[in-house]
């Protein structure tokens, strides 16, 4: 940030009294511009045994298959966000059940969670930030060109948990992983 979004003034990054943090704080107006981590919503629409994936049309990740997922939007609520996200990206209904995981981000200042869902039904395309989409069994999973981190590790507890039919709520960190290998799945950047 180089200024204020208030007086238009130039901006220094400092602790402000009684903080403990670095913060933009204008140099003419001092007001404080807090910068606070994203939440990126999504869901898991599952229809019969088979989830709904997207394969992405944008970076970061381009080509990859992802969950139906983005930035939550303001005055909406989690639930919400996911629905809304997943008829953007998948053109999909979908009924929203319990919030399945969440998985902090720290290193990139998000916040992911996903919502087990059910699709109204088996009617889905692709949404402006889609290649395509497609229904998958567990087998037929891409599971090397899975895009994120937290996508990967959601299908995995699910398909685990969704064998004895008792769901729970996973709460867990992600951190960055090494780059030695370009498929790897990565964070969440939409």
């Amino acid at each position: 940030m180089n200024y204020c979004s208030h007086c238009g003034a130039k901006v220094s990054l400092r602790i402000p009294e009684g903080d403990h943090l670095p913060r933009h704080i204008c140099d003419v107006c001092h007001t404080i511009h807090y910068q606070n981590p994203k939440l990126v919503i999504g869901s898991i629409p599952e229809w019969e045994d088979r989830i709904l994936l997207c394969r992405r049309a944008i970076e970061p990740r381009h080509g990859f298959w992802t969950l139906p997922a983005g930035f939550m939007e303001n005055s909406e609520t989690t639930p919400q966000a996911a629905a809304r996200e997943t008829f953007e990206e998948a053109l999909a209904e979908v009924e929203i059940d319990a919030l399945y995981t969440l998985f902090n981000v720290p290193h990139i200042s998000q916040v992911h969670l996903f919502f087990r869902a059910r699709l109204l039904q088996p009617v889905f395309g692709a949404g402006q930030e889609s290649l395509e989409v497609r229904l998958f069994s567990e087998e037929e999973v891409p599971w090397d060109e899975i895009a994120f981190a937290s996508v990967r590790r959601t299908l995995q507890l699910y398909f685990a948990e969704r064998k004895s039919g008792v769901f729970g709520f996973h709460l867990d960190d992600i951190h960055p992983a090494p780059c030695h290998h370009s498929s790897a799945p990565r964070d969440f950047i939409p």
